[in-house]
């Protein structure tokens, strides 16, 4: 363990420390999350070095592995540094000629860089790329420059500042102060004030307190939380730190799903080095405040993200959501005071506490302050994760950093918060993005799902497909959610194979708002809106299945028809290959013919076809 006797000597380490990458060395930042590994990023690095070697220079430059860069799409990612040249999709031949062409001679290699899917452009800057121009970084922004699994990395960009003026300097109500004035708002999707929460937990009855990290993350194609854990762990580590310091508890819980690896592991390092650092356990810095982490894994049940759920799970108990009030704050684990916020909310703690409140709350609107990130995912050309102020528009955040929507496609809607939030419809993208406005159309803030959708996706089989989800992962305590969600998914599943009936709409949302009203916790009141909203918006659409027995946009199975255009048919051949149950009957340089007895409509042959001779009424 380091010897680190008091928060002065604290502070003189970390002063040594601020700065501690000279910004001017020559430096290959490779994005280390969990996307860009999967697509080989790691395999990049001992290439580097080895180029270095040949070349003679491993003495003058450094290769960094960092946290995701959120351009997840685009990986592995490298950016050369401190020119800040960025390289998306780098493949292991293109590494000699980075080091020969842009290390070494400083030039920029023109087929590498990034393309601009909106103007064409090739984009030689990091910072000049619009995915990323367009955004506010300050959760995510030392992704990119740290190593996650170093501390003083994280100590030499200003990481544990805040908490040790706070543990030197203030008081418990005076941190509770702080976090009141700059207007956070819980990120986990609730959008209760973070430090009223604080408060409450603070001045409830009890000795023993404790705080949670909620890491549970479940949302289909989210992944804010997991990219925070493994790009910058020492973050969440900080704000759990200050939490404990002000609401007074010495044990703090972070709760996270098993299917995180890489997020545990980092996670584990981190805090077993700020353990070594003297950040963690028993009277800190020679102060009387003790406070310690544990980790504790749950096994991917969506319900756990509900706050009573997961604390059940962390007592080992069977995760079902309890009957509120009494709130954690109140009672909660093991019967005592517990404050639980998600992992985003826990990273921007230090920002507020070392910026100050004022600064936090000038970013955002009136209501809904600071930043807030985004995973956004679906039919749009630049997916990843967006880190944007409150109050920026829809349509800024999917066509000015999105991209647009590929293929010269039409935009149609885009669902926010998760499979329990609404799909707002293109004609709604001027709106601003924050928890009043988004819950006025019909949706949610949620964690930050984003999903975007074009003119090829159905809203029906959109709303079975999330209510398919959410029926799955419902707990089953209550009758509303549990038999309420599973008749609302049969009378989709029906209206999708044309046998729907025109009372069946008004049934839906008769049902969906009396699952709204019964249900006990915030899986089974929000469940509904994916089919509310998409009946409010596209009730036209819901029509065309039921009485017209068409589905608009060609995806419910039993509604379509495929067959093949013998004009634009060349005989090739490709579809009658790629058909797997031999539908498809055909010669050579002759027009084709697909058995609709035979054909499963699984729409294989019509992605092959390079002449569209595939037909879908």
């Amino acid at each position: 363990m380091i010897n680190i006797p008091d928060i002065k000597a604290f502070k003189k380490l970390r002063n040594e420390l601020t700065g501690g990458r000279d910004p001017n060395r020559r430096s290959v930042c490779v994005c280390g999350g969990s996307a860009c590994i999967a697509t080989g990023s790691l395999g990049l690095i001992e290439l580097f070095k080895n180029e270095f070697k040949d070349h003679g220079i491993e003495d003058e430059i450094d290769i960094l592995v960092t946290g995701c860069h959120g351009f997840c799409e685009k990986g592995p990612l490298v950016v050369i540094r401190p020119e800040g040249i960025f390289y998306p999709m780098v493949k292991k031949e293109n590494v000699p000629d980075i080091v020969r062409e842009t290390i070494i001679k400083g030039n920029a290699i023109e087929s590498l860089l990034y393309t601009d899917p909106m103007t064409d452009e090739k984009i030689v800057y990091e910072h000049d790329v619009p995915f990323y121009k367009k955004q506010k970084r300050l959760v995510l922004g030392n992704n990119g420059l740290i190593d996650p699994m170093v501390i003083k990395d994280y100590i030499s960009v200003g990481g544990y500042g805040a908490f040790a003026n706070a543990l030197d300097s203030m008081t418990p109500d005076k941190v509770i102060e702080m976090v009141i004035d700059s207007g956070l708002k819980g990120r986990g999707g609730g959008g209760f004030l973070t430090g009223l929460k604080w408060k409450l937990c603070k001045n409830a009855k009890g000795e023993i307190k404790n705080i949670v990290c909620n890491a549970d993350e479940g949302d289909p194609g989210a992944y804010m939380d997991r990219s925070i854990l493994e790009g910058n762990p020492h973050s969440v580590i900080e704000g759990m730190l200050i939490g404990g310091l002000a609401i007074t508890a010495s044990m703090g819980y972070i709760y996270v799903r098993t299917e995180y690896p890489l997020a545990i592991q980092r996670l584990k390092l981190a805090i077993e080095q700020a353990r070594e650092f003297g950040l963690i356990g028993n009277n800190i810095f020679g102060t009387d405040y003790s406070f310690d982490i544990e980790i504790r894994e749950g096994s991917g049940a969506f319900v756990c993200g509900e706050e009573t759920s997961l604390m059940h799970s962390i007592e080992g108990l069977s995760p079902e959501p309890s009957q509120r009030p009494p709130f954690p704050t109140e009672s909660g684990l093991w019967g005592n005071p517990t404050n639980i916020n998600n992992v985003e909310t826990w990273a921007v703690i230090p920002l507020i506490i070392g910026k100050g409140s004022k600064y936090f709350a000038s970013i955002g609107t009136e209501t809904s302050k600071g930043t807030k990130i985004f995973s956004l995912v679906g039919k749009i050309n630049n997916s990843g994760l967006v880190e944007v102020p409150m109050g920026i528009s829809l349509g800024e955040i999917i066509n000015g950093i999105g991209g647009g929507i590929p293929d010269g496609k039409k935009f149609k809607a885009v669902q926010t918060g998760g499979p329990s939030g609404g799909c707002i419809p293109a004609s709604l993208m001027d709106i601003p993005v924050d928890y009043e406005k988004l819950a006025e159309v019909g949706s949610i803030m949620g964690s930050g799902g984003m999903v975007v959708m074009d003119e090829d996706t159905c809203v029906v089989d959109i709303a079975k497909y999330f209510l398919t989800f959410t029926n799955d992962e419902s707990c089953g305590k209550c009758t509303s959610c549990r038999d309420g969600s599973e008749s609302m998914l049969n009378i989709l599943t029906r209206i999708s194979e044309g046998k729907g009936k025109p009372e069946d709409i008004d049934l839906l949302i008769e049902l969906g708002e009396a699952i709204t009203d019964a249900s006990q916790c915030g899986l089974g009141q929000t469940l509904s809106n994916p089919v509310l909203s998409t009946i409010k918006y596209f009730r036209e659409e819901y029509n065309a299945h039921i009485l017209d027995k068409k589905c608009p946009a060609h995806v419910c199975k039993e509604l379509v028809n495929y067959s093949i255009d013998s004009e634009k048919c060349i005989g090739c051949g490709v579809c009658l290959r790629n058909c797997s149950v031999g539908a498809i009957t055909g010669n050579i340089k002759e027009a084709h013919f697909i058995d609709s007895d035979k054909c499963t409509k699984c729409g294989i042959c019509r992605e092959v076809c390079k002449f569209n001779a595939v037909l879908v009424e």
